[in-house]
């Protein structure tokens, strides 16, 4: 039996299943998930056969069940056997899940001997993925081996009817891990007096104002009371974030509720077992300080996952910030020591523990359908890549970067890892890496990378030695990412919009229109290509952006528009014109992410950016929801698509000088660009005879453009296809890499 069955519960389900239809045999774990002889009446088996699948725990995942029959050996007795882990790993981890409603009973009940027990769990819940060291997935195997389980635990792990029978993380605060809170010294802080535990001892700091560096199951984070506009603000300073909102924790769905406009989506998205990260609108009253999401009209918000959390949220009161432990573009920290070091200079005290983490996982993220970070609660979850049959690496982009592993039929994509230009984060890559091909037993025979030659990734890829290497197109992985999740392999068109991606001519793409499937596809169509001045500094500085599309509406020597004259110079404004004219220092782009740029920077909306995609997501932030005009877009329909934004542009120019409101040109623009791309994909389709269209790429993180552009082809009999189990960003690019080589596309060198 193969899927998600170890560390679920599996055995003892099975165990008293077996038990329930009077049958004799065993069960074991083994490197490929979970192994089981049943003898009895033909119909006790029968029936066994018939649930064993349908009535599973609720953690598992049952992928394949293959049976065969046996000479009967007259057993009557039913047993749990222990683990055979002689052949390859190939058995599924599960993901870290929330604590089930049965242990945060226990955790509350001063009765009960786990009563406040930060590290309470069963088989139901609890840390799987980030303490996993091998499989099979025993305790031997796990963070958990150092704590020797005491009496009461034992005889809980032992005993088949209890629901902590094989609980390889089970423990309690006479055997297991345990929490303190420390000074930024290291030293024992002074909120923890005797008598007084650690958690309780962290709530009262996190009241006085200060910070508190929190290690969660897969990392550190950052906490501090959200309602108090000092705490925030001191830890934007000592965290280098600017201006990024700042994710918030709250003890429940009613606590969310006073925050943010929940729909019925995201609440189930809240309170699931992942416990990620959802984004969602703003509520005006939110109690919270301004300085969390400046000018933000959304927040994101999480529930508690694990018992530490709850208690935390529980003995503060408040709503708290909780975000990523680190400072800016540096993965999170996860081990003790370096936790120490690096956070030391932000947080004024720690609330450390001493379970290791295996793997470092940041928070998932989730906004309406789509996920935007696919990381703890999610990862290590396998997604159904039928063409796989070989195994294979995929090693992703270099932004939100990811890695995908893959064979036999199934594919591993690896947790968020972030940008790889930082070192702590490429080490980390690499270290995921090795962790997936030991726990996954893949020895890739291709390793598929962007064409990008300068990628961290792309360089990781071309260090491998005897393997075949598939270099596969950006926006043609976007598409094939999409395509193979929903168990497609085309063709179709898409609409792939992002900053940037090297094409396969030379140039810098990124509003493009594909046309093909996941073995292969053709440039179908693009976005009027304009001048990306100072090549990286057209991403930090949009401004630069808004020249080079005045340039393409015929404006060479014109001054520096009246919303950006507070930002940017005359003489700065000349100079990148003069990059424009002459192409030096200014490569060709189709680039839907910086037409976004562009905009946001003649409505003065940003000049320059502290994070990616700021802003775009801040130029989406200011639509007027009631605007439903939008702009002129052509679309010329030659042997190559062209999307025109330049009378787009022009027209946002004219409406800015005569006083239109930044909203309601944000909201024409959206609407333009939606407009138009639902236009030329009608046409695309209708030459190939096509019916699907897939929409992907970050630019598809906007809500806006992405539901009204849905509408559109909906109205015009098109049926679309959006990603849902991976990011439309750069964090799926790497499954759709692994479809592609899996499908045999894209050239090949060894």
């Amino acid at each position: 039996m193969q899927g998600t069955v170890q560390g679920v519960g599996f055995r003892p389900y099975v165990y008293r299943l077996a038990r329930d239809e009077q049958l004799g045999g065993w069960v074991r774990n083994d490197e490929r998930g979970v192994v089981l002889e049943v003898e009895g009446a033909p119909a006790a088996v029968e029936r066994f056969l018939d649930r064993l699948a349908r009535e599973a725990p609720p953690l598992a995942a049952v992928e394949r069940v293959r049976s065969r029959t046996l000479a009967c050996l007259g057993e009557r007795e039913f047993a749990i056997v222990e683990s055979s882990g002689d052949g390859p790993a190939a058995a599924p981890v599960a993901p870290d899940a929330a604590p089930c409603a049965a242990c945060l009973a226990e955790l509350r009940d001063p009765d009960d001997r786990r009563f406040r027990y930060p590290f309470i769990n069963c088989t139901d819940c609890g840390p799987r993925f980030t303490i996993v060291r091998g499989v099979p997935y025993d305790r031997a195997r796990t963070t958990m081996a150092a704590f020797a389980l005491c009496a009461a635990c034992r005889a809980e792990y032992e005993d088949p009817l209890d629901r902590r029978f094989h609980a390889e993380p089970n423990a309690c605060p006479e055997c297991g891990p345990r929490a303190r809170l420390l000074d930024r010294d290291g030293a024992p802080a002074a909120e923890q007096a005797a008598g007084t535990d650690a958690v309780a001892a962290a709530a009262a700091a996190l009241l006085a104002g200060l910070v508190v560096a929190v290690k969660g199951v897969g990392g550190y984070q950052l906490a501090c009371r959200a309602d108090g506009a000092a705490a925030v603000l001191a830890l934007r300073a000592r965290k280098h974030r600017e201006d990024k909102p700042f994710a918030l924790m709250v003890a429940g769905l009613d606590a969310a509720r006073a925050l943010v406009e929940l729909g019925p989506e995201e609440e189930r998205s809240l309170h699931g077992r992942e416990r990620p990260i959802v984004i969602a609108r703003r509520r005006r009253d939110a109690a919270v300080a301004e300085a969390v999401a400046p000018g933000k009209p959304e927040l994101g918000v999480m529930l508690p996952s694990t018992p530490l959390h709850h208690l935390l949220l529980a003995d503060a009161g408040v709503t708290l910030v909780m975000t990523s432990g680190n400072l800016s573009d540096e993965p999170i920290a996860f081990e003790d020591t370096e936790a120490l070091k690096r956070l030391a200079s932000i947080a004024d005290r720690f609330l450390v523990h001493d379970r290791p983490i295996e793997t470092r996982v940041d928070d998932s993220v989730l906004r309406g359908p789509l996920v935007l970070r696919r990381s703890r609660g999610l990862v290590p979850a396998s997604i159904e890549l039928r063409a796989a049959e070989r195994p294979l690496l995929a090693c992703g982009a270099e932004l939100k970067s990811t890695f995908c592993l893959a064979k036999g039929g199934r594919a591993w994509v690896g947790h968020h890892v972030g940008d790889l230009k930082n070192w702590e984060t490429l080490r980390s890559y690499r270290a995921g890496i090795e962790h997936f091909e030991r726990l996954f037993a893949v020895a890739p025979e291709r390793v598929a990378h962007d064409l990008h030659p300068d990628y961290l990734s792309t360089a990781y890829a071309l260090e491998r030695e005897h393997v075949e290497r598939v270099a596969v197109q950006h926006h043609h992985a976007h598409l094939a990412a999409c395509l193979a999740e929903h168990g497609e392999s085309g063709p179709a068109v898409g609409a792939i919009y992002d900053g940037a991606g090297l094409g396969s001519d030379g140039t810098v793409w990124g509003g493009e229109l594909l046309v093909g499937g996941v073995a292969g596809c053709e440039r179908a169509g693009h976005l009027w290509p304009v001048r990306l001045p100072g090549g990286d500094a057209a991403v930090r500085e949009p401004w630069r952006m808004a020249r080079a599309w005045l340039h393409a509406l015929g404006d060479q020597d014109g001054a520096v528009p009246a919303a950006l004259a507070g930002a940017v110079t005359q003489v700065r404004w000349d100079a990148v014109g003069a990059l424009v004219r002459s192409g030096t220092a200014a490569p060709q782009t189709t680039s839907a992410g910086r037409l976004f740029d562009a905009i946001a920077a003649l409505c003065g909306i940003r000049a320059a950016i502290n994070y990616e995609g700021q802003a775009a997501a801040e130029l989406e932030a200011a639509c007027d929801p009631d605007e439903r005009g939008a702009y002129p877009l052509p679309v010329l329909d030659a042997a190559v698509i062209l999307l025109d934004a330049r009378a787009t542009v022009a027209a946002v120019v004219e409406d800015l000088a005569q006083g239109a409101a930044v909203g309601t040109v944000a909201a024409r623009f959206h609407g333009a660009l939606a407009d138009a791309t639902a236009r030329a994909c009608a046409v695309a389709a209708g030459r190939g005879g096509l019916d699907t269209v897939v929409l992907s790429g970050g630019a598809f993180q906007n809500r806006v453009l992405l539901e009204r552009t849905s509408e559109q082809l909906t109205a015009a009999g098109l049926r679309v296809l959006v990603p849902r189990r991976l990011p439309p960003n750069d964090g799926g690019i790497a499954f759709g890499q692994a479809a592609v080589a899996a499908a045999g596309g894209a050239a090949s060198t060894t």
